[in-house]
């Protein structure tokens, strides 16, 4: 493995933001039927498939309060509906992830 060595008086330091990844992100918002409590997930990336993800848990009930800082607040405790739209499933693959909360919770779903 190479080795990257610097030499000098003055250390380096200071902080960074790294950004939320996506395959990791919907995940979360999926697992977020599993309970009755609100769910707070930030640093989320600023993405199509999180919009996506989002749209799909509201058509089901679950109110998503999205801040400016890219934060999500989920309350699913309200949820109406076991099916998943169509229109939304299509545009992403990640939305099966919704399938196994729904069973878990309610012994049902429909994608």
């Amino acid at each position: 493995m190479d080795k990257l060595i610097i030499n000098g008086g003055i250390s380096l330091n200071g902080e960074i933001r790294i950004a939320g990844a996506k395959n990791s992100a919907l995940p979360i918002l999926a697992a977020s039927l599993l309970t009755h409590e609100t769910v707070q997930v930030r640093n989320l990336p600023h993405l199509f498939d999180i919009t996506t993800m989002l749209e799909l848990l509201g058509c089901m009930g679950v109110e998503p309060i999205v801040d400016e800082k890219l934060s999500v607040e989920i309350d699913s405790s309200s949820i109406r509906s076991f099916s998943a739209p169509y229109e939304l499933v299509k545009t992403m693959r990640a939305s099966i992830l919704v399938l196994g909360p729904l069973l878990a919770r309610y012994g049902k779903a429909e994608v």
